[in-house]
């Protein structure tokens, strides 16, 4: 099988877990794949959560406050948290980015901002910014959960995402995240025909930060 059929076939076999898997640090709802290149049933469809609607009024409120107080990083994230649960990613990318230019070392806001890039197609600007998630810390697990599906399904590398889910197994042993890695490697393994394989050794548990809800 050649990698682009294969990487077909885990797109369908992966779906059903991955709908709701690419979610933020502090965003306070789970979001599906940016895209996937099989049709999703109606049923798959319907169980995708809906986005919130926008209130233009609290939007317009906490633009104004963080406007007020230019050197608070703090005040930024609350525009683009409101705005990525409502799924306005272009419009949230901005305050993320005023944000972690006034604290570069928030890992939870960096991740965000990857979120947005691979919601809005850019792939590799998310792929470099969960980079940069990773280099503040390198035991995060969502974010190395979310670069392991942003390599599967915005690159096509089936490679890195299973060396990116291993990853999540081992930093972050009985995690959420570690179940849906391990959902990850056995679809893999499905697709290519072969029974799952054995997890990797797990080391210690690694906190996740200010991580948001399930």
């Amino acid at each position: 099988m050649s990698k682009e059929s294969l990487a077909f076939a885990v797109s369908g076999t992966l779906f059903g877990f991955l709908v709701g898997w690419m979610v933020g640090s502090q965003a306070t709802r789970q979001l599906p794949p940016a895209s996937v290149p099989v049709q999703a049933s109606a049923q798959q469809q319907q169980q995708t959560p809906q986005a919130p609607p926008l209130d233009m009024r609290r939007a317009a409120d906490l633009e104004q406050q963080a406007n007020a107080q230019p050197a608070n990083a703090a005040v930024r994230l609350e525009p683009g948290n409101l705005y990525f649960d409502a799924e306005r990613f272009d419009q949230a990318i901005p305050w993320y980015e005023n944000a972690l230019k006034l604290a570069p070392n928030d890992v939870n806001a960096s991740t965000d901002l990857a979120v947005c890039y691979y919601y809005t197609n850019q792939i590799d600007r998310a792929l470099a910014q969960l980079d940069r998630s990773l280099k503040i810390d390198p035991k995060h697990a969502k974010t190395m959960l979310n670069r392991g599906i942003v390599l599967a399904f915005g690159k096509n590398d089936l490679d890195g995402a299973k060396q990116s889910w291993e990853q999540v197994i081992a930093m972050a042993p009985g995690s959420p995240e570690a179940l849906r890695a391990q959902q990850g490697l056995d679809g893999i393994d499905s697709a290519h025909g072969s029974p799952a394989g054995t997890p990797p050794a797990t080391g210690g548990q690694a906190g996740r930060g200010r991580g948001g809800e399930e």
